[in-house]
């Protein structure tokens, strides 16, 4: 049995595209063009997207239709994409949200500390 998504609820049948590489913090991952990011992940043993602003918990893929924003990260620079929905392309740069910012807690503990 395939990990890959096959038909999804919001997108409807994802046809297999070619091999690309993309990043995810920083090193460097394989999926297929067109399938959603957050399936992408998934196959590569990513299953934590972003951590909660207030407690900083962990999520990953919930509804996978695009309503719940558990699955946002930055994708390009651009923070609350919802990675479920939204297609891998080659040479795309994924990260781990923490919070609602594309920085890291500590970053933003010294960007807001000064």
């Amino acid at each position: 049995m395939s990990e890959r998504i096959a038909e999804h609820p919001i997108l409807g049948k994802i046809e297999k595209g070619r091999t690309v590489k993309f990043t995810f913090d920083g090193k460097e991952l394989e999926g297929c063009e067109g399938e959603p990011i957050a399936a992408a992940l998934k196959v590569n043993g990513v299953m934590v997207h972003r951590y909660t602003k207030k407690t900083h918990q962990p999520r990953g893929i919930f509804c996978a239709i695009g309503r719940c924003t558990d699955c946002v990260m930055v994708v390009d620079g651009v923070p609350n994409i919802r990675t479920c929905i939204t297609p891998l392309r080659e040479g795309m740069n994924v990260q781990t949200q923490y919070g609602v910012s594309p920085l890291t807690f500590e970053e933003q503990a010294e960007k807001y500390s000064r």
